[in-house]
């Protein structure tokens, strides 16, 4: 986690955040002042951020939504005040409507991001300052500490590239919060055919098995916002194991990088969880990052002890080799 320190100051009307890099500052500015890598990181995890205009410039305006798992939008903006290439920028933070004009009655911020080297690589703070009290309050309330801290600790993949983040490194589980956890694995193929092969019943059968020894007996996909899926397994020998099945509704899809479920155990009133399933393709190699939301921490760690991700590890190893035909 890249953060290290976040001090809020009441009676200076600031929040500050101190986060360190293995990188050097040119690196860390690019991804800073690229909205196409910026998007990747300035959401927090669930709500990841779209770029919609951008005009790093002094006097110029960059506009932005972040996207709920429902499908909420939420919209925002700078205005650059000052720009010091690889050194600093300062740009007026603002909440914005769809056409990315300003929203009166919502906190305004004068944001001030340095970019300084150090002897393992760079720091970046971030120092907002608040026309009021009132003002600082409301983004404390809206939970922008915790917030920030998780966007953050999404910058890694994107310092780093793909490959290096993840290649080799199998299923990696992480927990975020109590409740919150990131399942990634790196699949060697395009983003279009990941995505397809997430999609396509006859695909879907060849690898989504779990450990071995194991079958996919059904295998309802949900194509539409609102549709409801079912996916039900059940061993190849009778002594395996208990059949049992998984169902819950599509809330949110974005083709071909991301789509929003719950889920449940088929037969059961809960516990539910939702699954954020986000795609991200970088040189032939597309990243699969799923945001498992659990109610509760006892529910979290009852599923995850099941040995889930070993046998996530196995279906996408079976996805690797299908991919490659």
């Amino acid at each position: 986690m890249p953060v290290i320190d976040v001090t809020t100051k009441p009676e200076d009307l600031t929040i500050a955040v101190t986060a360190e890099f293995a990188h050097p500052v040119h690196r860390v500015w690019q991804a800073y002042t690229d909205p196409r890598q910026l998007e990747r990181f300035w959401g927090p995890p669930t709500w990841p951020a779209t770029f919609v205009q951008w005009d790093h410039s002094v006097g110029g305006r960059a506009i932005y939504f972040m996207t709920g798992p429902k499908g909420e939008k939420s919209y925002g903006g700078w205005e650059f005040l000052e720009i010091e290439p690889e050194s600093r920028f300062v740009v007026l933070d603002f909440f914005a409507d769809e056409q990315g004009n300003q929203l009166e009655d919502f906190a305004v911020s004068r944001m001030e991001m340095t970019f300084q080297p150090t002897a393992q690589g760079s720091r970046m703070t971030s120092l907002a300052t608040f026309t009021s009290l009132e003002a600082l309050e409301q983004v404390l309330a809206m939970g922008v500490i915790e917030g920030t801290t998780a966007a953050m600790g999404q910058i890694d993949a994107v310092l780093e590239g793909l490959r290096a983040y993840a290649q080799g490194k199998g299923t990696r589980v992480e927990l975020l919060s109590d409740t919150l956890v990131r399942i990634t694995r790196l699949i060697e193929g395009p983003q279009d055919l990941v995505w397809r092969a997430h999609n396509d019943p006859e695909l879907i059968r060849q690898w989504m098995l779990g450990p071995d020894g194991w079958e996919l007996t059904t295998c309802d996909v949900a194509t539409a916002v609102g549709d409801s899926y079912r996916y039900a397994w059940a061993p190849v020998d009778d002594n395996a194991g208990a059949p049992f099945g998984f169902e819950g509704e599509l809330l949110l899809s974005e083709a071909p990088h991301r789509a929003v479920t719950t889920e449940r155990m088929t037969g059961t009133d809960g516990p539910q969880t939702v699954n954020d399933l986000h795609l991200y393709e970088e040189d032939g190699a597309t990243l699969v990052t799923t945001l498992i939301e659990y109610p509760d921490l006892g529910t979290r760690e009852m599923i995850l002890g099941t040995g889930m991700a070993e046998g996530m590890e196995m279906s996408y190893a079976r996805l690797e080799r299908l991919l490659r035909g």
